[in-house]
């Protein structure tokens, strides 16, 4: 008999078939926000509606504005993060004490990717929408568990860390 995938699992594998929309030619995100084992929404990191994609234009403007860029740089992103799409489309009424679910992979290798989590400004929205925790797949079964208290508890901006 085959074995029941894990509640977690569940909602990652949701959150990497949202990922798959993504139009960002090097990273596809995808989230879920989950609250009482319902799903309050999704979102897949592209460009903001009605605007062109990176994936219609043929290339990355992050890439072609900052080729030596690999962290920050944001503002050259046509790209909305998931974690941001996905708090956007829901009333934080939903989701006070829920949980973010979070996927993102190389688009050439499809490789998970390493170390994915929040960037600094999707935690302080995260923060904000009273999300109790993040959850960001490492691997097709395992998962690493962010407690937004930790966020607020140290502060990252205090410390002088401005990056991922």
């Amino acid at each position: 008999m085959e074995q029941r995938i894990d509640k977690i699992n569940y909602y990652l594998d949701i959150a990497e078939t949202v990922a798959s929309r993504s139009t960002c030619l090097r990273k596809k995100y995808g989230s879920v926000i989950v609250n009482h084992d319902q799903i309050i929404s999704t979102g897949y990191s592209g460009a903001p509606r009605g605007r062109i994609n990176c994936s219609d234009l043929g290339y990355c403007t992050k890439k072609k504005l900052l080729p030596d860029e690999r962290h920050g740089g944001y503002d050259a992103c046509r790209s909305v993060h998931s974690e941001q799409n996905a708090l956007i489309s829901a009333s934080r009424q939903e989701m006070i004490g829920g949980i973010l679910y979070l996927v993102g992979y190389r688009t050439e290798s499809h490789e998970y990717e390493k170390g994915a989590a929040p960037c600094l400004m999707c935690r302080k929205l995260i923060i904000n929408a009273g999300l109790e925790k993040v959850i960001v797949r490492v691997n097709k079964t395992e998962y690493k568990v962010y407690p937004i208290q930790d966020w607020i508890d140290n502060d990252e901006f205090l410390n002088g860390q401005l990056e991922y």
